[in-house]
């Protein structure tokens, strides 16, 4: 089952930190086992343009990003905080 992500966790250089829905949160490390688990276990949906929530690497650190889909809105740096 996928959980819809709405809101998300930054630090202060803006990095996602964890990611949160409807009665739920989760930190980055659960949300990236989660994630590799399941490549479905997150998706975010905006104005009806959904993107699954997916796994990065930046010089050995994994993050936490969306699909490209040339849509910002739906990226997880563009939602509200958690």
């Amino acid at each position: 089952m996928s959980l819809q992500v709405t809101t998300s966790s930054k630090n202060r250089d803006g990095d996602i930190t964890g990611v949160c829905g409807s009665g739920w949160n989760h930190d980055k490390a659960t949300a990236i086992a989660n994630v590799r688990r399941s490549a479905s276990a997150y998706y975010v949906s905006v104005n009806g343009r959904t993107v699954h929530v997916r796994i990065g690497s930046r010089n050995g650190r994994d993050y936490l990003t969306t699909a490209p889909d040339n849509y910002g809105a739906n990226n997880l740096d563009n939602l509200p905080d958690c």
